[in-house]
């Protein structure tokens, strides 16, 4: 299959789903209190940085944005066990975003509310083409791109290497994430709900 290749419908997706993540880590990080939404690896760093007091909300609210990430990852593997669509999780998630884009919420319980629903999206599909892809994070979509290319560039059988074959899907997500970081950006100076374009994208999602 060709690279340039119409993007099927998984790979569609899951590039969706990466630019609703970036957009949510953009607006989260700019609006409210500079703490990820889907990127508890970041706040992780955060929360650890103990150096300035004027980071005292940043370190307070970055281990709450990784507990409720924590918890809508429970809640969306608790509706794939009950109701077998992973549409069901994008539901949620759809529904907790339209929450901080219509209701007027201070910053520290809106990046809570936004990190909940990127917990959800991280466990309601993880799967595309056979493929486990992270739709929230990219720093292992970057790493297994970079294996892809290289096994492209230097073919031929090695035992003892994990194969990696959806150059495509791996490179598409990645590109999704960056998109949606500069999307949201964007979006801060034109529209004053910008999650709200994440509420729009995840109902396209559900027909496709």
């Amino acid at each position: 299959m060709s690279f340039l290749a119409t993007p099927t419908r998984d790979t569609l997706r899951a590039t969706i789903l990466t630019v609703i993540a970036g957009i949510a880590d953009a607006v989260g990080y700019i609006t409210m209190g500079g703490v990820f939404a889907a990127n508890m690896t970041g706040n992780t760093v955060l929360a650890g940085n103990r150096r300035r007091a004027a980071q005292l909300h940043r370190r307070l609210a970055s281990p709450g944005a990784a507990a409720r990430f924590f918890m809508g990852a429970m809640l969306s593997r608790l509706l794939l066990r009950l109701l077998h669509r992973p549409t069901a999780g994008l539901l949620v998630e759809a529904a907790l975003l339209a929450v901080v884009g219509f209701l007027p919420i201070s910053p520290e319980p809106a990046v809570l509310i936004v990190a909940l629903a990127m917990g959800v999206q991280a466990s309601a599909i993880t799967h595309f083409s056979g493929n486990a892809i992270s739709t929230v994070v990219v720093t292992s979509t970057l790493a297994r791109t970079a294996d892809a290319v290289l096994d492209r560039l230097w073919p031929g059988e090695n035992k003892h290497l994990p194969v990696v074959t959806n150059l495509r899907l791996l490179f598409l997500t990645w590109i999704g994430y960056l998109a949606g970081a500069v999307a949201g950006a964007l979006l801060l100076a034109v529209m004053p709900y910008p999650l709200l374009v994440p509420v729009a994208l995840l109902a396209l999602l559900l027909f496709l």
